[in-house]
């Protein structure tokens, strides 16, 4: 079976809701704390519940968070390739949720930066496996082990890339080094942005897929409005955008706008969903559509690693 395997950060999200983001050396009282899993949890649960074999390559620590990384992925049936790190617990990351659903972070280091190329290669991904990184995974340490497992891949293994808001500060040759190990990029409206530094998204995609070995795909979500693909011959399948084609060869697929109480998580949820349809086989044209209805859902719940499930997926596309 087509596997799901993210290389990236499990971190604890200690998540607080603020009226307002405090002034410098100021104080506000939060209206509510909650201890989630997220970081990569976030991407393999959203996975999982749409009928991936998602793994968790990464590392994670012994202590309190990283048991709640554990028992959160193992609730979804996520397997964990690699041993847990001795003496070292998983990092928290806070994040500041406003009345406007906006969200702010501030994250700390722990074990699950402590990887290495044997590490990751309990995962042994074969040709078919998708395997998902994030540019924040190209800050050092993890950097260097990271680049030297993924250039050591088999021929046919998909490497799907989530660049973050990190990406566009790396070094040009760091950078370079990952579109060329890259087959799928995904990424929101501000990051192809910032890469690129091109205005219009129907310029960006073309932009970013010259970066890339031939036959990749190109995604970014644009929050609410849904999200622009771009895909090589081999990828396209026999799915149409309900729009049509849009200029550059880019197709443009409609969100379903959603009253939201809470959008961190909609992006990973987004990328979960998208990742475990391409590995089922599904034409990127419906698996985006799919990605889009799964992040207008989840901003409507709390919590970082609340997407939905595939039923309840196919229950709001059908309404």
């Amino acid at each position: 079976m087509t596997r799901v395997i993210h290389t990236g950060q499990a971190l604890v999200d200690l998540v607080v809701e603020v009226g307002a983001i405090p002034r410098r050396g100021g104080n506000v009282m939060a209206q509510s704390f909650t201890r989630y899993a997220g970081g990569s949890v976030s991407v393999l649960a959203a996975a999982a519940r749409s009928g991936a074999h998602a793994v968790h390559a990464g590392a994670h620590g012994t202590g309190p968070n990283g048991d709640l990384i554990r028992e959160a992925l193992a609730a979804e049936g996520v397997a964990l390739s690699a041993p847990p790190v001795e003496d070292l617990d998983t990092a928290l990351c806070v994040v500041m949720v406003e009345p406007t659903a906006e969200r702010t972070f501030v994250t700390t280091l722990g074990a699950e930066r402590q990887i290495s190329p044997e590490s990751l290669g309990t995962s042994a991904p074969v040709a078919g496996d998708l395997v998902c990184v994030t540019g924040y995974s190209l800050l050092p340490p993890t950097r260097d082990p990271l680049l030297e497992w993924l250039d050591s891949l088999e021929k046919g293994v998909r490497v799907v890339l989530d660049p973050g808001a990190a990406f566009a500060g790396l070094d040009p040759a760091v950078r370079r080094l990952m579109l060329g190990l890259t087959s799928v990029w995904t990424s929101n409206a501000e990051e192809a942005h910032e890469f690129t530094g091109l205005e219009s998204l129907t310029d960006t995609l073309p932009r970013i897929a010259e970066e890339l070995p031939a036959g990749n795909l190109v995604v970014v979500r644009d929050g609410p409005e849904g999200c622009y693909l771009l895909a090589g011959e081999e990828q396209a399948g026999e799915g149409r955008a309900e729009q049509g084609p849009a200029e550059n060869g880019v197709e443009y697929l409609p969100g379903f706008p959603q009253e939201p109480v809470d959008t961190n998580g909609a992006g990973d949820a987004h990328t979960g969903v998208l990742v475990a349809e391409l590995a089922a086989g599904t034409d990127p044209h419906t698996a985006c559509r799919r990605a889009n209805a799964a992040g207008a859902i989840k901003v409507t719940r709390r919590g970082p690693a609340t997407a939905p499930a595939r039923a309840e997926i196919d229950a709001f596309l059908q309404q």
